[in-house]
């Protein structure tokens, strides 16, 4: 539910979360009915753009970074040697952008449902699209279920699951089925990340994700908090799925001397983010 009210505040009201959050805008500067959902966008006061998909908040200019950035570069640093990721959803392309700032990558597969998505960043974040032309990229549209259903086994070192929440046209995102396909589509040692909510809002579907994972054969997990202001309570995460082994640490010293700029993310962050708050931890190891 959203409300853009007479003295030029968009709202998101969260009824799910007894919730709302607001950001004062100038104007609004586009709106498309896709086959899959709404997409508006805005030019706030303070936040730059920002995209709403059927009324929620989904991305600005100012703090896009904290999820693109702990969507990409926590997995890619924790595999020893990712050559080949794919990218469900993302059609912002900032979770995209990041992956291809690693130079070892050598493919990423973008798969959308909804090509309105990437038309409205093109025009309006062109900042996160800047790495859409890379010839290691190749952008798609269509069912990133499907494609992930018919991918060959043990093609891909990363599955980043970009997506909206489990409901509309990312509601296929957080089954048995769907990760079934990404554990069949992984290299031995690979790892599927996936937005997993706000564990302050959503702790019983994190649950129920993280339990999904391991019922099709996932060994081990990481479900990193980190801030994302524009969301439910301010609090997100990514949770990560490692196939046949165990988490053991990240490669450190090549995030230290990464050659490229974040502007969140670096080891610090990132060894923060694995030490689970007490509340997490008490939640995952609680059966009820």
């Amino acid at each position: 539910m959203s409300n853009l009210e007479a003295n030029r505040w968009f709202t998101e009201i969260s009824d799910r979360d007894g919730s709302a959050f607001s950001l004062r805008v100038n104007r609004k500067l586009d709106e498309i009915q896709s086959p899959f959902q709404n997409v508006e966008m805005y030019e706030t006061t303070d936040f730059g753009n920002l995209m709403i998909i059927d009324g929620c908040t989904m991305v600005s200019t100012r703090e896009n970074f904290f999820y693109h950035e702990m969507m990409s570069h926590p997995a890619l640093f924790s595999h020893p040697a990712p050559k080949n990721v794919v990218i469900i959803g993302g059609g912002d392309c900032g979770t995209l952008r990041e992956v291809l700032k690693h130079p070892d990558v050598e493919t990423v597969t973008q798969i959308d449902i909804d090509e309105v998505v990437t038309q409205m960043s093109l025009k309006y974040f062109p900042e996160l699209c800047a790495s859409n032309d890379d010839p290691r990229a190749t952008v798609m549209f269509d069912d990133g279920i499907k494609y992930m259903h018919n991918a060959a086994p043990e093609s891909v070192d990363v599955v980043i699951v970009d997506g909206t929440d489990p409901v509309g046209p990312g509601e296929g995102l957080f089954n048995h089925a769907f990760y079934t396909s990404c554990l069949k589509a992984l290299r031995p040692g690979g790892i599927l990340v996936q937005q997993s909510e706000s564990p302050l809002m959503h702790m019983t579907l994190l649950k129920e994700m993280r339990q999904a994972m391991l019922d099709v054969g996932f060994v081990d997990l990481q479900t990193l908090p980190f801030p994302q202001p524009i969301y439910p309570s301010g609090l997100w995460s990514a949770t990560l799925a490692r196939k046949g082994e165990m988490f053991n640490g990240f490669r450190e010293q090549d995030a230290e001397q990464a050659g490229f700029d974040t502007e969140y993310y670096n080891t610090g962050i990132h060894k923060g983010a694995l030490a689970t708050p007490g509340f997490m931890r008490r939640a995952f190891e609680s059966k009820d």
